[in-house]
This record gives C-alpha cells, structure tokens and sequence, in this order.
C-alpha cells in the first residue's frame, strides 16, 4: 500500500507533482533501480546519460523518504571521514587524505552542474555558516579553515568572530563560526523530482506506487512487485532507511532514526532580514545540532534533535519551538506552519555502506544524516560500478563495517546509548 507525501514545507511548495504510474506489466531493461530517492534517482541519470535502459520502482512517490524530508543543506561535512580515512590508507597511503577531501565537494559539482544542464527550479542559493556553539569549538573551525587554505579554497571560506556574529546572525547563541561560500541549502524534493524528470527524459521508465515485495537472484534478476515485475542485467537497493529487503545480508548494518524539521509562517522581508541578513544556511558545532535556515518565501525552516527509537517523533514543533525561541528571540510565539519527520540511515561507523547482495544485485545506503551530497557522490559511483568501472566501489564495498547480531529496535536502543555518551562528552569539548 503506497502512501502520499509527508505535510511538511517541500511537499507543500512542489514546483510540478510526479503522476508516475504503477508498476502493472512484466517488463526488460538493463538496469532497475529500487527506491526513488536522491541514490536511485541520481544513479539513474548518471547511468542513462551513458545509454543504458533503466528503470526506477518507487513504493510511494518520487523524493518521498529521507530526500524530501531533511533540511536542505549541501556540505562538505562528509559522514565518517576519519574512519575512512584510517582504512583507506591500507590501500591509498598518503593520498588517503586527499581522496576523502575530494570526495566532500564531489557532490556540490553533479548538483550544480545537473541543476544547470537540465534546468532544474530548486531553489538553489550559496552559503553556510558552521557555528560554534562554544568558545572551544572555534579551534576545531581554525583546523578546518587551515586546512582548506592550504588546499586552496581560502577565498571561499572566512572565519567569523564572536564579534562579527550579529553581522550574520541575530542570536546571542555563538562564539564564531566558518563562513563557507561553497556550500549551498536547496529545495530538496523539487531538485529531486527535476533529477527524474531529466532521467525520464534520457528514457528511464519510472513507477510510483509499486512497493517491491522481492528480488529474485539469478544470471538476470527479478524485481517483483505486487502487480508487475522487472528483469534487468542488474539492480540497485537503493531505500536506504525506507526497505526491509535482503535482511539476510543487511540486518544489523543500519539503523533508523527520526530526525524532526519544521518551517513558520512567512516572515515579512524585513524580519527575515534581520535575523539572517545573508541568507547562509547553518549548523552548530555540537554532536546532536542544531540546523536551520531560509526559505525562498521567507520562512525559517529549523531542524535539530534525534529520535533512535526508530520511531517518529509526534510533536515535532514543540520539540524544536525552544530552540527555534532560544536561537531567535525575536521569533517567541511565532506560528509553525508544517511540521515533518524522516528516517535517516545511521552506521555505526558512519561510513556510507556500498556492497553486493549476489553478484548482480547492489546496494548503497548509509549516509547518517549526511545524504544531499553524499548520495549524488554515491550514484556516480554507483553508475560506474554497474558498468563495470569498480574502482571507487570496491574501497568502499571493501572497507569494515560494524553488523550489530541483535534485532532493529535492540539495536537502536544500543545507538541511543551511544548518542547519549556523546551528549555527555559535549560537556567537556
């Protein structure tokens, strides 16, 4: 049973809603793809600008999960770069470190550039300031700005001053942060239904409605649904925390958690103004964070918070109006207009999670809050391995990951204890 769209700001805004149909016949292509998200989508128009005949099944709508659900922000705040940096090294030696900082923006290029060449509406704007919530955090931003001069993006970032805040910000909340002119914030699912819009173009058939009930392996598999079917050469997994298949080889890999988003009323030009003069999108320094920012029409869209229940929060307003008051004390008592949950695929390691079901049959999932990006890099490398070009695939189909030998809700409960610890150490960084 498929279901519509979540009532938060992204659905309510939707430039052109996608009328694809149900999956209801039997049919051939190279490659299916299953999960209409950035991953699939993205993966899509990656493989059928190469000539390949794909198809996506899509339990709901297009951009329906975690893609139209997250806050909007495209950085290069890469999920488990340490951790990969420390395998990689086994293979790459020295050059470990500039693979991973050349992955962080690899996603900036395929957004701008895919935005560019099809002409893509979503709301696209420049700038993110990284703020520190403490005056000991305004270390860890000198080491991240130092490193960035010295590869050569110094003119893209700044360092602001505790004194330079209200310049940026109308908040008594921080110390300084990183201005970065890189990063970009967007409107997600119109970004995400324009990527299908120009797969469907290149002739990538597209199905909504169509939850998949198994995956046949085989020399050609078989994506069944409860109507029709798929056989291809190969197929992606691409549902990340929204599936329950192949839980012989994934169960114990990732873990859902609810991370909650919210957007007021519009602000009049004026207060908007105010309270973020120019337009940058933000986060805070700490481990459980805080996000926030504009909107094309002025609202002040705010995220923050955790829920490793793997259940939905079921107030998310009241949850977020404290800090959205304490962040903005201007905005006390402003009206929430949309209020909105999605799963995010948490790893242990927080290394994004590529592999093999059977030989023919990919998954990729895993991104741990960290997926606007993170899954446009992946569906290159994911399009690429397909064809057989595997490099990029196998270290990351290589590397360690942690498979937890306990059940999902056992298992979320093991990663709230563990955000908990780290909660407990934010009070001594």
């Amino acid at each position: 049973m498929s279901e519509q769209r979540c009532d938060s700001y992204y659905s309510a805004t939707i430039n052109d809603e996608t009328q694809y149909p149900r999956l209801e016949d039997n049919l051939r292509v190279d490659v299916v793809i299953v999960g209409g998200g950035f991953t699939g989508v993205s993966t899509a128009v990656e493989l059928a600008e190469r000539g390949l005949d794909v198809a996506i099944v899509e339990a709901n709508k297009i951009a329906w999960g975690a893609t139209g659900r997250n806050g909007g922000q495209v950085t290069g705040s890469l999920s488990g770069d340490a951790a990969m940096v420390k395998q990689l090294r086994n293979k790459l030696g020295a050059e470990a470190e500039n693979f991973i900082w050349n992955l962080r923006w690899r996603g900036h290029e395929i957004i701008k550039r895919r935005v560019e060449k099809y002409g893509i509406d979503c709301d696209l704007k420049f700038g993110h300031l990284h703020a520190a919530y403490k005056p000991g955090h305004m270390q860890e931003l000198q080491k991240s700005y130092d490193e960035a001069v010295r590869r050569g993006m110094g003119s893209e970032l700044e360092l602001i001053s505790r004194q330079d805040i209200p310049g940026y910000l109308e908040t008594p909340l921080y110390h300084g942060g990183l201005l970065n002119k890189r990063n970009m914030h967007l409107h997600s699912v119109n970004l995400c239904i324009g990527e299908a819009r120009a797969a469907q173009g290149h002739g990538v058939k597209i199905f909504e409605g169509s939850p998949v009930i198994d995956i046949c392996d085989g020399a050609l598999p078989v994506v069944k649904t409860a109507y029709g079917s798929v056989t291809a050469n190969s197929v992606l997994i691409a549902g990340n925390a929204y599936h329950k298949l192949a839980r012989a080889k994934l169960s114990g890999m990732l873990f859902p958690a609810s991370l909650g988003n919210c957007a007021t009323v519009k602000l009049t030009p004026e207060v908007a103004k105010a309270i973020n003069p120019h337009d940058v999108a933000v986060y805070d320094s700490r481990f459980v964070l805080d996000y926030y920012r504009m909107t094309a029409d002025n609202r002040l869209m705010f995220g923050g918070g955790t829920n490793y229940s793997g259940r939905d929060s079921k107030h998310v307003a009241k949850e977020l109006r404290p800090a959205i008051e304490r962040t903005f004390p201007r905005l006390k008592g402003i009206e929430i207009e949309y209020e909105w949950t999605g799963m995010a695929g948490i790893v242990v390691n927080r290394i994004p999670q590529l592999g093999k079901v059977s030989p023919n049959v990919f998954y990729c999932q895993g991104y741990s809050g960290h997926g606007v990006a993170t899954s446009h890099i992946m569906g290159e490398i994911m399009a690429k391995a397909i064809i057989g070009q595997l490099t990029e695939f196998d270290l990351f189909a290589d590397m360690r990951q942690i498979r937890l030998p306990v059940g999902e809700w056992l298992g979320n409960q093991g990663m709230a204890l563990g955000m908990l610890y780290y909660r407990m150490m934010e009070n001594f960084r």
